[in-house]
């Protein structure tokens, strides 16, 4: 079993997709517009050339994503794509691409789990959280240490630069 993000855009999904592509290193495997849905099959009208479906593959991981039908676009909410990482210079390049243009609900700095860990909101609306742990950070039963105490006492969002 595998767990895998699939991330909803309101007509944004290419745009994001080619974005994360650059930054993450990684490449598009899978972009299927609605007008490429075989005949019959419903569609928002206007949305033909929007992305039904888009597949990334990063280090033998994946990230999905697609634009949500008008109806069914909500804000994101409630979770962030975490990135781990092994080196801290990589934790920042990573952190630094991904927010052009977002906002930063944690500046990427040193934790007590973590040499470099930050969260932000990327200018498609996606949450995300970079992390680059120290060796040994893990839980007394082999689980990742979790950050809700440094999330919740995070400073105030700021823009990051563009």
């Amino acid at each position: 079993m595998d767990f895998v993000s699939y991330l909803g855009f309101d007509g944004r999904c290419e745009e994001a997709f080619k974005h994360y592509e650059k930054v993450l290193h990684g490449r598009i495997i899978a972009m299927m517009r609605y007008s490429d849905a075989p005949t019959g099959v419903p569609s928002d009208d206007g949305r033909n050339n929007l992305i039904m479906h888009a597949r990334l593959e990063v280090g033998g991981r994946l990230l999905l994503g697609g634009d949500a039908p008008t109806a069914r676009f909500s804000k994101p909410q409630g979770f962030c794509v975490s990135i781990m990482v092994d080196d801290p210079a990589e934790a920042e390049r990573i952190f630094r691409e991904l927010g052009v243009g977002g906002t930063v609900d944690m500046p990427m700095g040193e934790t007590f789990w973590a040499e470099r860990f930050g969260m932000l909101t990327d200018r498609f609306g996606i949450p995300w959280m970079v992390n680059c742990e120290r060796n040994g950070a893990v839980g007394t039963a082999g689980a990742t240490v979790s950050a809700p105490a440094a999330a919740a006492s995070r400073p105030a969002r700021r823009r990051a630069a563009t």
